[in-house]
C-alpha cells in the first residue's frame, strides 16, 4: 500500500483530540462544513457551517467512525440524529481554551465517492417510512433562517491586563 491509497488521518485525529479533551475535562466541539451529506438541524447553520458539541455528556450513542461521526443530541428540547462525514469536518477544538486542530475544508466531497445513498448508514438512505430527505438544504417555513444561541462575551482586547481566550483562526 503506498502513500495515495492508505487511509485518512482526519478521523484518527478526531479520535485522538475527542480523547484529550475529555480527558483533560475540557469540551470538545467539532465545526462542520455543510452540504447534502450531512445531517443536521439546518436551523443551526450559520454561513454553510455549524459547530457541534459531540462531548459524551451532550450526545447520546456517539460513534466516531472512519467514515462517519453519528449521534443524538437536543436542539431547542428536540432530539435530533446527526450524520457528519468525517469529510466535511473542518475542525475539533476545545471549547473552554480553543486547543485543537483545522482540517483543510473539503473541495468536492461528493465526487470522492458517497454519489449514493448506498454509502450511507442504515437508516439514513430517507427511504423505509422517512419522510423528509437526509437534508433539506432550505430552511423549514415558520422557523428563523440563523437560530444561533448568543456566544458568550469575548474579554475585552487591549493593555488592562486583560487576555484574549485562544481561538482558532482559519488561514487561507
Amino acid at each position: 500500500m503506498n502513500a495515495q491509497e492508505s487511509t485518512s488521518t482526519r478521523p484518527y485525529l478526531i479520535r485522538a483530540l475527542h480523547e484529550w479533551c475529555s480527558d483533560n475535562g475540557l469540551t470538545p466541539h467539532i465545526a462542520v462544513k455543510v452540504d447534502e451529506s450531512v445531517r443536521v438541524p439546518l436551523e443551526y447553520v450559520n454561513n454553510g457551517e455549524i459547530i457541534l458539541n459531540v462531548a459524551m455528556d451532550a450526545t447520546s450513542g456517539l460513534q466516531l467512525g472512519n467514515d462517519f461521526i453519528e449521534f443524538k443530541a437536543r436542539f431547542g428540547g428536540q432530539p435530533r440524529d446527526i450524520l457528519v462525514p468525517v469529510g466535511r469536518v473542518i475542525a475539533i477544538y476545545a471549547r473552554e481554551n480553543g486547543q485543537g486542530m483545522a482540517f483543510p475544508p473539503p473541495t468536492d466531497y461528493l465526487s470522492g465517492g458517497l454519489e449514493d445513498a448506498s454509502a450511507l448508514p442504515s437508516g439514513m438512505d430517507g427511504e423505509a417510512g422517512e419522510s423528509r430527505p437526509v437534508v433539506k438544504l432550505v430552511p423549514e417555513p415558520g422557523r428563523p433562517e440563523q437560530a444561533v444561541p448568543p456566544q458568550e462575551p469575548r474579554p475585552p482586547e487591549g493593555g488592562n491586563g486583560a487576555q484574549r481566550r485562544p481561538a482558532l483562526k482559519r488561514v487561507k
